[in-house]
């Protein structure tokens, strides 16, 4: 059974956007906060395993978010979708092409 997620872009006080997430085959499961990209990303794997990776992901934006910080949002997803992607194709280079680093020094070898 697939399972569907809803992402919801906020703002918090301070003017910054994160991502709240919600499961919605659950009922009353708490929303998971997310603060960027990267926890995002691990944060909808984790909860695809329990329905063997098949989700379906709905986005919304709330009504104080700003077309910016969507914006934002959307750029650094594409961003962590194309490193992504290169690491899996074993691409030395991103497509912008800085270098593919993975941020484990290799001082050995």
């Amino acid at each position: 059974m697939a399972g569907m997620i809803e992402s919801t872009i906020k703002t918090s006080p301070l003017g910054r956007w994160y991502i709240e997430l919600i499961d919605t085959m659950k009922e009353d499961e708490a929303p998971i906060v997310c603060l960027d990209v990267f926890e995002y990303a691990d944060k909808v794997e984790e909860m695809g395993k329990e329905y063997d990776g098949a989700v379906e992901v709905v986005w919304s934006s709330d009504d104080n978010v700003t077309p910016e910080q969507i914006n934002e949002v959307r750029m650094q997803m594409n961003a962590y979708e194309a490193e992504q992607e290169a690491k899996r194709n074993g691409e030395e280079n991103m497509p912008d092409g800085t270098p593919n680093f993975d941020g484990t020094p290799n001082f050995g070898s």
